[in-house]
């Protein structure tokens, strides 16, 4: 017998195994029931299923804004009147984007958000903004570089730009439009 590397007596050549339980070459201790680490089962409740929100846009014209741009632009506004026929338009956001501006048959241009209506607002682009769906479901706004820029809640987003959107965000864009964000 020979001293092994504990300080216990062994046969000499042969090296002690561990075992669990602490025992080594020996009967192993008692070991605790198996406790399988995960559930491989199928939930027992269905998994809720992933919705994604509505968005919706409000077109309408806003007379406090009109009344701010004929302030801040300085330009020469007789020959432009707020319109009397004050219209909203309530647009369902689809798609992997929404362009807003005016339609325009000679550049074959038919944006979904058209504001060539009734009342032309004539202070907007024929491509004044995008609207571009997000991978998680919401929505963000771009201004591809419009002659008269685009506002969101009250700051002028720079042209390239894209910014995510919340539900009650407004954009402000031409000399009377407003669009509100709405989710759901």
């Amino acid at each position: 017998m020979t001293e092994g590397p504990h300080g216990h007596d062994s046969p000499a050549g042969k090296h002690h195994i561990a075992r669990p339980g602490g025992a080594a070459n020996g009967p192993s201790a008692p070991r605790a029931p198996f406790q399988p680490l995960a559930s491989s089962a199928p939930p027992t409740r269905p998994m809720p299923m992933f919705t994604p929100a509505t968005w919706t846009v409000l077109v309408a014209s806003d007379r406090d804004y009109f009344d701010k741009m004929r302030v801040i632009r300085d330009l020469d506004w007789s020959s432009i009147e707020f319109p009397a026929d004050v219209t909203e338009q309530r647009i369902p956001l689809a798609g992997p984007q929404m362009r807003i501006g005016r339609r325009s048959a000679a550049r074959d241009l038919e944006p979904e958000i058209d504001l060539a209506g009734p009342s032309p607002d004539p202070g907007i682009s024929r491509l004044h903004a995008l609207l571009l769906a997000r991978p998680d479901g919401s929505w963000a706004v771009l201004d591809p570089g419009s002659a008269n820029g685009t506002l969101l809640n009250g700051r002028r987003i720079a042209a390239g730009d894209v910014v995510p959107l919340r539900e009650g965000d407004r954009i402000n864009l031409g000399v009377w439009t407003a669009i509100t964000i709405h989710r759901g």
